[in-house]
């Protein structure tokens, strides 16, 4: 490394955000202790697992980091200025990413002994590493809130139809069984609608699958209004919907039922909800859970109900 008086030394360090405002005669001895290190690309600088001792501070290049292997992809690059291993040192662990060269680099390695010495040193420089510590802390808190709201959308796409966004099977088999148990807790009544649009492939063929999505988003719709906010509505697959409706025997589910297929079918004018521009109908399945009873069985019972209404004609409900 050159003398700490030459234009160099002092150039280097005017560009580098640690040393920003120090006074070189305060550090001079100490910058004697460090070394200028050249680093191949890929070469590895710290990883999970080592334990590391140093300070790197890129002279030159780029520096990658890496969450998990070597082989994940880059969480984010270190340019001229950047340090690595500083929050290793402070909290006394292992590094915990992977640091490589995205390219030949060159940086400044501080021991950690030597950096504390810089600390007591001068103040400037206390004051630098201060900075550069919070910045780094918000730098994970910002991946870390970034990461979460991306594990919930994660979590809401799983348990949400993309075409509807009503719930899907997922949510179905989480939620149903939970609204079951109180049900039964309660001493209160549950009962389920199968619903099915009927005709729905020929729907398709005769006006395109465009027109179909369009027409089952339309359905959906209607459903969702239709029911109560406490109902449990999902789209069971393909063309049809299961409705949980708790606290409701099977007759006032059987007269919600034909409430709601009147609503689908235009069957009067006045019905806002009305599709009656529309040629589709539903047939619907009508069954109250069992004292024994549990989803499954419920399940089979509506949709055996729904089986017998599309037996019967179609655009029925029946239980």
């Amino acid at each position: 490394m050159p003398p700490i008086n030459s234009d160099y030394q002092r150039s280097l360090l005017a560009g580098l955000d640690l040393f920003h405002g120090v006074s070189p005669d305060k550090i001079q001895g100490l910058l004697q202790q460090c070394e200028r290190r050249d680093v191949g690309t890929g070469e590895l600088l710290l990883s999970p697992g080592s334990r590391n001792e140093y300070v790197f501070v890129v002279l030159s290049g780029l520096l990658d980091v890496r969450v998990g292997s070597p082989d994940a992809p880059v969480l984010a690059r270190m340019d001229v200025g950047s340090c690595a291993g500083e929050m290793s040192i402070i909290e006394g662990k292992d590094p915990s990413a992977y640091v490589i060269a995205a390219e030949p680099t060159h940086v400044l390695v501080i021991h950690k002994t030597v950096l504390w010495e810089m600390v007591n040193a001068s103040h400037a420089f206390s004051k630098n590493l201060l900075l550069m510590l919070s910045e780094r802390i918000r730098s994970h808190n910002h991946f870390i809130a970034e990461s979460f709201g991306d594990l919930l959308k994660y979590e809401r796409n799983a348990s949400t139809d993309a075409l509807t966004g009503l719930g899907n099977r997922h949510a179905m088999v989480d939620e149903f069984p939970a609204e079951i148990a109180r049900c039964r807790k309660n001493r209160e009544a549950v009962s389920m609608i199968m619903v099915d649009v009927d005709n729905f492939k020929t729907f398709n063929d005769q006006f395109g699958h465009v027109a179909g999505d369009r027409a089952l988003t339309a359905v959906a719709r209607v459903l969702r209004d239709q029911f109560r906010t406490r109902d449990k509505l999902v789209r069971f697959g393909g063309d049809e919907f299961a409705v949980l409706l708790p606290g409701v025997a099977e007759a006032e589910a059987l007269k919600t039922a034909n409430r709601v297929r009147i609503a689908i079918n235009g069957d009067y004018e006045e019905n806002i909800d009305s599709l009656i521009r529309i040629p589709i109908a539903i047939s619907m399945g009508v069954a109250e859970l069992q004292d024994d009873g549990t989803l499954d069985s419920l399940m089979h019972a509506a949709d055996a109900a729904l089986y017998r209404a599309k037996r019967a004609g179609r655009n029925q409900v029946f239980a």
